[in-house]
């Protein structure tokens, strides 16, 4: 095996993967490590099996609506042990698939752990070997992060866990309140789990504009998960007849497992960055620069473990990004404004932009478009949901700065409107595009009436 290329990778997530293969297609050479599975958290234990989990649990509501259109379904049974067995067997698929592509690329693998040593050597605790490299990538990916050691902490287990539970758990208390929360809590209670959504905050989803958060809070409430906020989990015991879990307040809720989706951390523990001299930011980020630098010129840090935005999108396009910036002679920085990202919660959610509380201190004058609606489907099939939608504009431009969806396939929908409001489209642009009917992404087009101005007021 080779002791010295171009480019050395730690980590052989998506960011990596990405930068590893487009560095080879310069021409450098390039070397990837990876002491866990090729794809990362988003491939093995993040977006793609949660995913495949959203759509087992909507298929309890697709059996349930199609008696309103004239089918008679038989009483549907579900086993979990099938669907992480077929989920297991894509999720092999997909890395043979991101080693192939690795291979192909002429990029070299190594299933190992990798420490820096100094600034330009990379050791493979594996075998032992050393590797002395022009450039090195960082590009690990973050963690779960528990919090902090509570009583009986040893029976809470992460989202990584949860993918592999032998089976499916009839009460759960879920805490946190951000998408990994949101998503399992939906998850959880469309399979058939008595839910129990815990966080500390006021309301889910901190950081999403208002109206979204309690309207997906009251849809979540409508189908039976229990959203209890301002308190937390104080501790947890093991009992006759299934854990006690202990909220703030002294509040008791009895559960089969217990789930903390209460962030995620850098995964920069033990890479011998000090050594290397390598800088983190007050959040134990790798602090980096626009183009991806650290503190020490050739080495350079991409995705979650720079704590920028923790999106598998934006860690790809970070790689990409950086290869053609060192290899490719082209200096590229990424924009991580107006990136649209989806909840995959039950309704789910499509965000791009700014909020109405974010618009109103940065702009001088807001114009606010929304519309609450029921889904077409849902009306044979005689469901309790309603579609959300919500338009922020600069009311001095007429620009779009900011779109809201909660709803059925809002994440398909946002992904178009990020185009729009990427090319800087107006109002009247999107008052002017004929509807597609009957639609719900139509509304989007025709939202006439403002639902509030506000201008914001000169200081004193």
């Amino acid at each position: 095996m080779a002791d010295a290329v171009d480019l050395f990778v730690i980590g052989a997530g998506s960011g990596g993967v990405r930068a590893a293969r487009i560095a080879s297609g310069y021409g450098a050479k390039v070397m990837i490590a990876e002491e866990y599975r090729v794809g990362g958290t988003c491939v093995i234990r993040g977006c793609v099996p949660k995913k495949l989990l959203v759509y087992a649990a909507r298929f309890a509501d697709e059996f349930e609506d199609a008696a309103g259109y004239g089918w008679t379904v038989p009483e549907p049974t579900f086993n979990w042990a099938t669907l992480i067995a077929n989920k297991d067997r894509e999720i092999a698929r997909l890395e043979a698939a991101y080693t192939t592509n690795l291979e192909r690329a002429k990029v070299a693998i190594v299933k190992s752990r990798a420490v820096l040593v100094d600034a330009h050597t990379v050791k493979l605790v594996a075998t032992g070997q050393t590797v002395h490299a022009k450039h090195i990538l960082i590009a690990t990916g973050g963690a779960p992060s528990l919090g902090k050691d509570i009583e009986g902490h040893q029976h809470v287990i992460s989202s990584n866990e949860a993918f592999h539970l032998k089976e499916l758990p009839k009460r759960i208390v879920i805490q946190g309140g951000g998408y990994i929360a949101v998503e399992f809590a939906s998850i959880f209670n469309g399979l058939g789990s008595e839910v129990t959504l815990v966080y500390r905050g006021d309301n889910i989803l901190r950081g999403f504009d208002e109206d979204l958060r309690t309207h997906l809070r009251a849809e979540m409430e409508k189908r039976g998960i229990k959203i209890v906020t301002k308190k937390i989990v104080e501790a947890i015991e093991q009992v006759d007849h299934g854990l006690c879990v202990e909220l703030s307040g002294h509040d008791d809720v009895m559960a089969d497992r217990v789930m903390f989706a209460t962030g995620r951390r850098p995964n920069v523990a033990g890479l011998g960055l000090e050594t290397a001299g390598v800088k983190l930011n007050e959040k134990g980020a790798i602090e980096v620069n626009e183009f991806s630098q650290t503190s020490v010129p050739h080495i350079y840090a991409v995705g979650d473990v720079t704590d920028r935005i923790a999106l598998t999108p934006v860690a790809i396009r970070e790689g990409h990004a950086f290869a053609d910036t060192v290899f490719g002679a082209k200096s590229i920085k990424v924009d991580h404004t107006n990136v649209p990202t989806a909840v995959f919660s039950e309704p789910e959610c499509g965000v791009i932009g700014l909020t109405q509380a974010e618009a109103c201190k940065q702009l001088d004058k807001v114009d606010i478009y929304k519309t609450s609606f029921r889904p077409m489907k849902a009306t044979l099939a005689g469901r309790d949901t309603r579609t959300f939608m919500k338009l922020v504009v600069d009311g001095s431009t007429d620009r779009l700065v900011g779109c809201h969806i909660v709803g059925p396939d809002a994440g398909e929908m946002i992904q178009l409107i990020g185009i729009a409001v990427r090319m800087k489209a107006t109002k009247a642009d999107f008052d002017a595009t004929m509807a597609v009917h009957p639609t719900a992404a139509e509304e989007l087009v025709t939202m006439r009436e403002k639902a509030g101005s506000y201008v914001r007021q000169a200081a004193e």
